[in-house]
């Protein structure tokens, strides 16, 4: 079943690349304060590096002036992968930290996994933008394809912060 506002955040481990290798993030962290997160589904892919992860560049300082503690980025890649994709869309710079969700447990935790075999894409996020509170779905916005970003984009979860 797809999480929903209300919902509380699956716990879980992410991963992201540390000065030393792979670090792990319990998903826990994310239970604390107010979180913009958003799902995607693979770094360096069209319209997840040219319009999601933009979008929310362009809104992170607006995101902090509003109240947001953090802004995390979820998606079923290895936390290398994740590094090198913030470092290249510049949500390192803009203080978003890119998870890795490298078995997908979170994601399908989510309700939120597909597969769209001609992208060679398994076991991938469906965009998506929530809002938490406390570890708490304040609000869910996913889109109906993957290749579209309207809902789950910055300024759209940023109207609703």
């Amino acid at each position: 079943m797809r999480i929903q506002a209300g919902d509380t955040f699956p716990d879980g481990k992410l991963l992201r690349a540390g000065d030393s290798g792979p670090e792990t993030v319990d998903a826990a962290e994310l239970h604390k304060g107010r979180v913009a997160i958003f799902g995607l589904p693979g770094a360096f892919t069209g319209t997840c590096t040219n319009a999601h992860m933009p979008s929310f560049v362009r809104t992170a300082d607006q995101f902090r002036q509003k109240g947001v503690d953090r802004i995390v980025c979820l998606t079923v890649n290895d936390p290398f992968v994740c590094a090198a994709w913030a470092q290249a869309t510049g949500a390192s710079e803009a203080g978003i930290e890119v998870l890795a969700d490298a078995d997908g447990s979170i994601t399908k935790a989510l309700g939120l996994d597909f597969d769209a075999p001609p992208a060679g894409l398994y076991g991938r996020c469906k965009r998506f933008a929530a809002l938490l509170r406390d570890g708490r779905v304040e609000v869910m916005d996913v889109e109906d394809s993957p290749g579209t970003c309207s809902v789950s984009a910055g300024e759209a979860l940023l109207e609703k912060v």
